[in-house]
C-alpha cells in the first residue's frame, strides 16, 4: 500500500524530531522510529484505528503524546498531521481538502 505525508505534517514530524533531539541525543531518533512503526501499524490495518472524522482516523504513538491523523484514499494512506495531542483540535482540517492524490 503507497502513503505519502501531507507536507505540513513533514514540517511538524521535522521539527517534533528537532525538539526531542534537543532534549536529550538520541531522543530525535526514537521519535521517528516511534512514528515509523505508527505507520506500519496504519498500513497493516488501516480500519482498525479510531474514527475522529468520517473519513479521517487517528493512531496513537505509543512513547510520545503524538498521532498519526491519516485517511486512506484509492487504496492509499495520505497522513494529514503528526498531531501533538496539546495542539488545538482541529487545526489540521483545512489540509484535507488542498491535498491531491498520493504519487510516492
Amino acid at each position: 500500500m503507497k502513503y505519502g505525508y501531507h507536507p505540513e505534517a513533514l514540517s511538524e514530524y521535522a521539527a517534533a524530531a528537532s525538539f526531542y533531539e534537543e532534549r536529550r541525543q538520541g531522543l530525535g531518533a526514537e521519535f521517528v522510529d516511534e512514528v515509523e512503526m505508527a505507520v506500519q501499524r496504519v498500513l497493516a490495518g488501516p480500519g482498525r484505528w479510531p474514527r475522529i472524522e468520517p473519513d479521517i482516523r487517528k493512531c496513537r504513538l505509543n512513547r510520545f503524546p503524538y498521532g498519526l491523523l491519516y485517511a486512506e484514499e484509492a487504496g492509499a494512506i495520505k497522513i494529514i498531521a503528526i498531531m501533538h495531542f496539546s495542539r488545538k483540535p482541529g487545526y489540521w482540517r483545512e489540509r484535507v481538502g488542498r491535498w491531491g492524490r498520493i504519487t510516492s
